[in-house]
């Protein structure tokens, strides 16, 4: 007996065409995991530079967060700085040769070197503002000690390198900055236990100064302050007005469209265009102050305004036109709808947008360095006229430098502004996750 359902063979027409089926499926599937295999590779090669160049910088910065010191002893005349109350004199505290007293103590614990040659190689073991130093620790101490006195003062960058194993005492001596008679002098004074490496308190607490050992990012971080503040000020109302106008009421037409493709134009138009602007505008044609945070911030605001403007524009396109619809249909104006119902719901996304174009503007330097902010400045920055740098302008000044421990300090600064820059970006993040609305 015959069996009813019989097994149908495919002819040779259909089995080659199958077998192309086939073919092709095989090499539409190479291609997808080949594709799979590219985006695995860039994303892999992204990681492997960016952790090369985060273990860079943190490689040769994080040995700035401490800094050399070297006890002295030394007995201060009290009569030449205090007032007849026993206080302190600040004039007569500014005008006292501090840097003598110091040499002339730290010489005297060196007796046996006398020549004069020796003397100032032995002198330069010592910061250049260690005289500075002693006058801040004892008005800040508000009284004298009484007869001799250990005191620790910083040392020159170049023995602070030598401590931080950054100088290569094997080196000809030629190659080095540090003499052979200088480094034995230091080990001669560790040996005393009268050199140690201490926190740097004075990178974050002082502003820029010719000597590596005394120089902070206090002033540079304040006018970035000021600078984004004048920013914010700005560039946010600007931005959410000219959004809300181009959504809600600019007709239709040409001059809108012209309008709009500016703005995304001048999204991405170099940043020094923006600091020659700058430079013609307001300090060539109004005569504002030259380096003054007021100038940076209004230059930085220009940059940031069409990226403010893009961010707001979408997210007021986020928000459903039915909400817009029902306040319009129970008799709110178009601009009550705009600022009462849409602004809002859209904020979420005009904040997320905002930070964002802050965080750009923290880290811009040709725009500054147009309008000045690249000046040597040594005080912090009281109001929005005083001169002032920012934080990638310092950062630009130093590693420009031809000192070792500036290159060191740059790479701590640019540790500081990363961690900004990321705490901006993560907190755009957070706040678009809290407040964002699911339609």
């Amino acid at each position: 007996m015959n069996n009813p359902i019989e097994m149908i063979q495919p002819d040779a027409e259909t089995q080659a065409r199958f077998e192309k089926i086939a073919q092709g499926l095989r090499k539409r599937h190479a291609a997808s995991r080949r594709l799979k295999t590219y985006g695995i590779m860039a994303i892999v090669t992204a990681i492997s530079f960016l952790a090369i160049l985060l273990t860079t910088i943190i490689s040769n910065g994080y040995t700035a967060i401490q800094q050399t010191e070297l006890q002295i002893a030394l007995t201060i005349p009290a009569e030449k700085l205090q007032n007849d109350d026993g206080t302190i004199d600040p004039v007569k505290a500014r005008k006292f040769n501090w840097n003598g007293l110091i040499k002339k103590a730290f010489r005297a614990e060196f007796p046996d070197v006398t020549a004069m040659l020796d003397q100032r190689a032995l002198g330069e073991i010592l910061s250049k503002n260690a005289g500075y130093d002693l006058r801040r620790q004892i008005e800040a101490k508000g009284s004298i000690p009484v007869g001799e006195a250990k005191l620790w003062v910083k040392t020159s960058d170049d023995v602070d390198m030598l401590m931080k194993g950054r100088l290569d005492r094997n080196l000809d001596e030629s190659q080095r900055r540090l003499s052979d008679q200088q480094i034995g002098w230091i080990d001669t004074l560790v040996a005393d236990d009268r050199i140690r490496l201490v926190f740097n308190d004075t990178f974050f607490t002082a502003a820029d100064s010719r000597e590596p050992e005394s120089a902070g990012v206090l002033g540079a971080t304040v006018g970035s302050a000021m600078a984004l503040f004048v920013t914010v000020l700005l560039a946010l109302p600007l931005a959410v007005m000219a959004a809300v106008y181009l959504e809600y009421f600019a007709p239709p037409g040409r001059v809108t469209d012209f309008i709009e493709v500016n703005i995304n134009n001048l999204a991405a138009v170099p940043s020094i265009v923006f600091g020659l602007l700058g430079l013609a505008v307001f300090l060539g044609f109004f005569g504002m102050p030259r380096s003054a945070p007021l100038v940076g911030g209004m230059v930085l605001a220009l940059m940031t305004l069409p990226t403010i403007i893009i961010a707001t524009r979408a997210s007021i396109r986020a928000v459903p036109t039915s909400i817009r619809d029902a306040a319009l249909g129970l008799g709110a104006s178009r601009m009550q709808a705009a600022i009462d119902h849409i602004l809002p719901l859209a904020a979420p996304g005009i904040l997320t947008g905002t930070i964002i174009g802050i965080a750009q503007a923290l880290g811009e330097t040709a725009p500054l360095i147009m309008i000045g902010m690249v000046a040597f400045i040594v005080d912090v920055p009281a109001t929005l006229t005083d001169p002032a740098t920012a934080l990638p302008v310092q950062i630009y000044i130093w590693s420009d430098s031809a000192e070792r421990a500036f290159y060191e300090r740059s790479s701590l600064a640019i540790m500081v502004l990363l961690t900004f820059l990321i705490t901006m970006n993560i907190s755009a993040v957070l706040l678009r996750r809290k407040f964002e609305k699911k339609w």
